[in-house]
């Protein structure tokens, strides 16, 4: 059976966005140097560009069939590595830096750390099919937001529940949606989560002054999404899924 070579043309396209996926690491160090200066605000707005390249480049991959032109990149190990700086790293190190994890913070800090890790090393992960992630896919730069911009005067314990909580559900064997590949209400989730990355943006650029009622619209989305991702994975099973 004769090879057939993609042209230079698709080549170029495919090898264009692996840089895009890529430029997460220049962000990455973007929001590392905001950190470094306290800039907490400022590093959560790199995280979110970051997201933004996060949410988009698969569609880029699947649409320019990256995996066929290139198939000795991995595209999904590229992925991984700049999704766990700017996922997990970046995020747990902000929060530690704003001062509002229990003592011994090191330990606090190492256990989404380590979960989270874990969770990025399972080939299982990703059930694109489905349409769901197994276990918390570590959104900790979701929670570094709202830290940053609303609990980080909340007292440590409570944010010491909330890290422990979901370091747990992340190894934990509960599906949340992939809203690339949802199984169902797809069209809710990617504008869900458009319309709330844009809310971020705006809430980002007014802080310190956020309005509460803002805040609190925000998380309407994360609360849907956690409610709905629990549903469908019940309904899932119940069907057989």
């Amino acid at each position: 059976m004769t090879k057939i070579t993609p042209s230079p043309a698709r080549q170029l396209w495919a090898y264009l966005v692996h840089l895009y996926t890529a430029t997460g690491i220049v962000f990455a160090i973007l929001a590392a140097l905001a950190i470094v200066r306290s800039d907490l605000a400022g590093a959560c707005l790199w995280l979110m560009v970051a997201m933004a390249v996060d949410s988009t480049d698969g569609f880029l991959a699947r649409r320019f069939r990256v995996k066929i032109v290139l198939p000795n990149l991995d595209g999904r190990r590229l992925d991984d590595i700049v999704d766990y700086l700017n996922y997990t790293f970046l995020p747990i190190l902000l929060i530690t830096s704003a001062g509002s994890l229990p003592e011994p913070k090191l330990l606090w800090a190492a256990i989404p750390l380590v979960t989270s890790l874990f969770a990025f090393c399972n080939i299982d992960a990703k059930e694109e099919q489905a349409g769901f992630f197994r276990g918390f896919p570590s959104y900790w730069n979701v929670i570094a937001v709202y830290v940053v911009i609303w609990l980080y005067e909340t007292d440590v314990l409570v944010l010491g529940l909330i890290i422990m909580g979901f370091s747990l559900i992340t190894v934990l064997p509960l599906r949340f949606v992939y809203p690339n590949h949802a199984p169902r209400w797809k069209g809710f989730f990617i504008s869900g989560a458009i319309a709330w990355l844009l809310l971020i943006f705006f809430m980002l650029f007014l802080h310190p002054m956020v309005p509460v009622w803002l805040i609190r619209l925000s998380l309407s989305y994360p609360a849907l999404y956690l409610t709905l991702s629990l549903y469908l994975d019940f309904r899932s099973r119940g069907n057989g899924g």
